[in-house]
Order: C-alpha cells, then structure tokens, then sequence
C-alpha cells in the first residue's frame, strides 16, 4: 500500500529543518548560545575521538622516550607562544561595536610575532635541549618553529567566528587541522618509528589551518600597524597575557619540573597520561569558556540573568565531565590493558588521579568566562595566579619522591585549590547561595557514587580486564548511572535528564526565568 504523500515528504523536511538549524544560528542571543554550543562541543568531541585514535596508534609505535623527546620541544614551543600572547583576540571578541577598524593592525602584530618565536626558538634549541639533558631534542625545537610562523598567518578574521557565536564555521577551521595532523602523523610513524612523526602531524595541522583560513572567511589582512589601537587592544589584552603565564604555568609546570629531575622517559609516561584523561576534561572546559565568554560579554550588565546562566552552566558542565571522570578511574586499569598495552601499565594510578583533578578543574569552567566577561580579567589572573603557586611549589617536592604520580598529585592539589576559591568568588559576586550548587551536582555525584558502589565488586570478580569484560562492566555503570537519573527526575526534576530538556527548550527557558533578549 501506497503512503499518502505528506508521510512521504517528511523524512526530507525534516532533514532539512534540521540542517537549517545547525548551519543557521539565528538572531536571538539564546539561540546563538544554544547553536554556538552545540558545535564547540562537536569540535572538541570529534578532535578528541580523533586525538585519541592517533594517540593509541602511535604510543603501539612508538616508545614514552619519543613521546618525551616531543613532548619537550612541545613545552619550548608553547612557552615562548605563552610568555609572547598579546591577548588581541580576546580584546576584540570582548569589544563593544565594530572590530574591523583593528583587524590589520591585530594581524600585523600576530605575524611579527609568528616569526619572532621561530627565530628565538631556533637559537634556543641548544640551551633547552641541555637542560632536559636530551640533545636529540635540538631539530625537533628548530622545525617545531616553523609553526609559529603559520599560525601567525593564519586569517585574523576566523575571530568573528568567536565574537558572533558562528562556531560551525570554527568547527570547519579547526577540525581540517585534526583531519591532517591525523592523516600526516601516523603514516609517518609507520615509516620513522620516532618523534619525528609527531613534529610532522602538527605542522600538517597548522598548514591546513592557515589555508583553510582564508577559505573560510572572506576577510583579506594587510600590513599596518597603528600604535594606537594596538596601545587600546594590549589594555584589556594583558591581564589575558598574564592569565595565559599563569596558566601555562599551571599546566605545564609540573611537566617542567618532572622532565628535569626524571628525564624524557618519565615525562613520556606523565604526558601520555595527561593527553588521554586530563586534555577530556580541558577540551570540556575550553569548548565551554569558548561560549561562556562572549556570552556573558552580551549580558555583562544584567546580573539576573548572569546568575542564571552561571548556575546552569555550571550545572551542565559537571553533568559531562565527573560521569567520563568516574567511567576512567573505575576502569583505568582495563583502558590502558586494551588501548595502550602492557608497556604502559605504570601510569594506570597516574590516569586515575588526573582523572580526579581534571574533573575538579570543570567545577571552575564557569568562573574564568564570567570574570572576563563583566571585564574584571584581573581577578581571573589572581585567581589562576594562586593556583599555578600551589601547582609549582607542590610539584618539586612531590616529583622527586614519587615520580610521575606526585606531578599528577601536585595538580590535584591546585586544581581543588582553584575549584574551591573561584567557586566562592563567582558566588558571593553573583549572591548565589551555597545550596543552590550543591542542588545542581548533587544528582551526577550520587550517580556516581551508586556506580562504584555496584561496579567496583564486579570489576574484583572478574580479574583479568579483557575487551568482553569491560564492555559488560561499563554497561552495568552506564544502566545503573542512568537509573539514579531516572529516579531524580521523577522525584526532583533535576538531574541529567532534566538538564536535556533544558537544552532542548531553552529559548522557552531564557524567555520565561530571564530578563527580554538583547543581540
């Protein structure tokens, strides 16, 4: 029998409702959120499935010294880029009116910049290389350069794609670098078996990214450099320098410290296990703060509706990332068995404590958006600034005696630390009590609670982790996770599943518990 038509032209009208709302942002602020967080989330979801396959491969390929010896000139590299960030892009994405005036001028100062690092690193190579005591560190410093210079030359006009929440179009920028960096890096590692596989993948990505740049966006730069917009963007742009200092301090620090006392090996280990647990986490937060901030740069005079889209995004953000913490600390021993090997069993109790202090870390995603956005970027500096004290002065001692395991104490330590303190700042600014946060986790906590409780003595029955057993032992966390779920949406409306239908209905939501929209 024969369908009437209209059955027949609904699979394709609503494909195409569909697809109008993921290319199409709309006018109103909610929905620009709304759509803008969908795709920084795909961005970082599909950038870490990827990450993660080209990380399984090639830790099968290579050794944790490769892995170290990359990791340094990676350290070089991202410390030069931190110690020189101007902080414009942040200016321009927090700036009122039209930013086209500065475009050319920001982009000036970013290619001067791009070359400048190459140059310093190339001359340093040596003295760094010598005090990792790793002198097969030198070329990889000098190539890893040439990075620099293309991100410098990448298209400052990929910045509208922040400041009008357009992250489908990051999503296309960003991701054609994942694409390349996995394309290049692994059939590399089955040629060269060393560090040069992964020098070669991130050059690919910078390359790809500069190209894709001027594809995607319209906006041509030029050269011009006027002091004075430079002299109005570096006002607001160095607190964000200084925040980038502290923070790379706090990141890397304890890789810093670590690499020195124990040497690339060690850091290799310490490295491999950041990348797979702790970057889930920061990719969560970056995707988050990515939104959060012009968001709250939109509504920075409204305190209502700032309090309300604290409180959810704080409340969304922990309902991703604790659930990933608990499923990794429960079967790290299986994860790293299956996907990395018996050579890398040694970092399973470091996986389960950066598991720890990465979920920690999320609690305080919301704070350094909100801070930034109200145009307070010195309290955030503070706040990140006490936090890489306690990493660094923490991590030597810790690093010494036990390894890499107290380098991932030191950062549990820091992040609880910065949780704890933004947490109580952003909440005493905002007259936010107490129980309202501890109202919107405590469902994903008892949830997790349960999960262990019922896990844990299957996991000790069924011995030896094979890939069958996991699986049977993360379907029995994923049902009784879910379960808990069910149980507080009947009796509260709060949990995960309330937090969905919040999503789902969030022009409704914003419209009824907030003030009336402003562009």
């Amino acid at each position: 029998m024969m369908l009437p038509l209209r059955y027949c032209q609904a699979g394709p009208m609503a494909a195409k409702r569909v697809l109008k709302r993921l290319f199409n942002p709309g006018d109103r602020l909610s929905q620009r959120v709304v759509h803008a967080g969908f795709w920084a989330f795909a961005l970082r979801i599909t950038d870490r499935l990827f990450g993660l396959a080209r990380t399984i491969v090639l830790a099968r390929l290579l050794s944790p010294n490769d892995f170290g010896l990359f990791g340094i000139a990676l350290l070089a590299l991202s410390a030069l880029n931190t110690f020189s960030q101007t902080g414009f892009q942040a200016a321009l994405v927090q700036k009122k009116g039209d930013i086209k005036p500065y475009l050319d001028t920001a982009w000036t100062v970013q290619v001067i910049r791009g070359f400048a690092l190459a140059g310093i690193l190339f001359g340093i190579a040596p003295y760094v290389a010598s005090f990792f005591g790793e002198p097969m560190a030198v070329p990889l410093l000098r190539v890893l350069g040439l990075s620099a210079i293309f991100q410098g030359l990448t298209n400052i006009g990929v910045v509208y794609f922040q400041k009008e929440l357009e992250f489908h179009k990051r999503f296309i920028y960003m991701f054609s670098g994942t694409l390349a960096n996995l394309g290049v890096a692994i059939p590399a590692a089955f040629i060269l078996r060393n560090a040069w596989a992964l020098v070669f993948g991130l050059l690919a990505a910078q390359i790809i990214r500069l190209t894709v740049s001027y594809l995607i966006h319209n906006y041509r730069p030029r050269p011009k450099l006027e002091t004075r917009k430079a002299w109005e963007l570096s006002r607001f742009g160095r607190w964000i320098f200084a925040n980038s200092v502290v923070i790379y301090l706090n990141k890397q620090g304890t890789s810093i410290v670590l690499g020195k006392i124990l040497g690339a090996t060690a850091l290799g280990l310490y490295q491999i296990s950041h990348r797979l647990v702790y970057e889930i986490h920061a990719d969560i937060s970056k995707s988050c703060i990515q939104v959060l901030f012009p968001t709250y740069s939109a509504i920075q005079s409204d305190t209502n509706r700032l309090r309300y889209a604290f409180l959810r995004s704080t409340g969304s953000i922990v309902a991703l990332s604790f659930p990933i913490a608990g499923f990794v600390f429960i079967l790290a021993p299986e994860l790293v068995t299956i996907f990395l090997g018996y050579k890398w069993m040694s970092i399973v109790p470091v996986v389960k404590i950066l598991a720890l202090a990465g979920a920690i870390r999320t609690l305080a995603t919301a704070v350094g958006p909100y801070l930034r956005g109200v145009g307070r970027p010195r309290s955030e500096f503070l706040l990140n600034g006490i936090s890489m004290g306690i990493a660094l002065t923490t991590a030597f001692p810790l690093s010494i005696t036990m390894g890499p395991i107290g380098a991932a104490i030191a950062m549990l330590i820091a992040d609880a630390f910065k949780a704890i303190l933004g947490l109580t700042i952003s909440l005493v600014n905002l007259h936010i009590g107490l129980f309202k946060i501890v109202r919107e986790v405590a469902p994903v906590l008892t949830g997790i609670g349960a999960v262990v409780v019922v896990v844990i003595p299957i996991q000790n029955v069924y011995g030896q982790p094979t890939p069958t057993k996991t699986i049977l032992i993360s379907l029995a966390g994923i049902l009784v996770y879910i379960g808990i779920q069910s149980v507080w949406w009947w009796t509260r409306k709060q949990g995960l599943i309330n937090i969905i239908l919040t999503v789902k209905g969030t022009k409704r939501d914003l419209a009824e518990k907030t003030s009336s929209e402003g562009k």
